[in-house]
């Protein structure tokens, strides 16, 4: 760990089973808020009542939309988990913003659709897949060593179109809906820096102690979990809405 990680540590003091409580208490909650981040209420009354450019609204929307994201964030904390160099964690993260941002604007903008319950299902796939990833299992079970990058990047683009499927379900204005929809994906920025360096300061205190080892391979498992029931989830509501 560098100087700065050490400082963290010493300032922050966490103990390492408060840090994983947080950590696998949000994992276990996935079940009961699988609709938690949708544009509902008085926002979805907003967003389809507006009319012309509206940027600080957007902002906040995105932001929020981020921030109470619990998927896309399950998939951040699984990419940067093993990740002790900002260089990389800045690396990876643009990478899956690059995807994400690509199928917002282009879902929004260009009118690409794709089933909303088949694109959460692969968002929840999403998560298992990089917790695997973490436990070692495409090398231990199925001897490969997947490109993480280009994962990311493909999974990021994923991610953007269950950003998009939202905003599709409502009949938006035209009139600034290039300005609002390139707001609203900054706010998604916004709100993706602010919750993963909340993050990262949990996992540089928690890094600095024994028990982040002893941990990992159950807190990677919570994560692989998570995803499944995500995915289970939305397979299933997708093929009941079939019959």
């Amino acid at each position: 760990m560098n100087c700065v990680g050490r400082r963290v540590t010493q300032k922050l003091r966490l103990s390492p089973g408060v840090v994983f409580a947080v950590l696998a208490g949000l994992m276990a909650s996935v079940p009961m808020v699988l609709e938690a981040h949708g544009v509902t209420g008085k926002n979805a009354t907003f967003v389809e009542g507006i009319e012309g450019p509206a940027i600080g609204p957007f902002l906040y929307l995105g932001a929020k939309h981020m921030v109470t994201g619990y998927d896309h964030l399950m998939f951040l904390v699984g990419v940067i988990f093993f990740l002790y160099r900002l260089k990389d964690v800045v690396q990876y993260v643009s990478l899956f913003t690059i995807g994400h941002s690509v199928t917002l604007l282009a879902g929004v903008l260009g009118g690409i659709r794709a089933n909303s319950a088949i694109v959460d299902a692969i968002i929840g796939a999403s998560v298992a897949y990089k917790a695997f990833e973490n436990l070692g299992g495409f090398e231990r079970l199925l001897h490969v060593r997947p490109n993480t990058k280009v994962a990311v990047l493909v999974f990021g683009l994923f991610h953007g179109f269950g950003l998009a499927t939202k905003l599709q379900e409502f009949a938006l204005s035209g009139n600034g809906l290039v300005t609002n929809i390139v707001s609203f994906n900054v706010g998604v920025e916004i709100g993706q820096m602010l919750a993963l360096t909340a993050v990262l300061i949990l996992l540089t205190a928690w890094r600095g102690r024994p028990s982040f080892f002893r941990y990992a391979f159950l807190t990677n498992t919570a994560l692989m979990t998570g995803g499944f029931v995500l995915a289970g989830y939305h397979l299933a509501g997708y093929l009941l809405s079939r019959t």
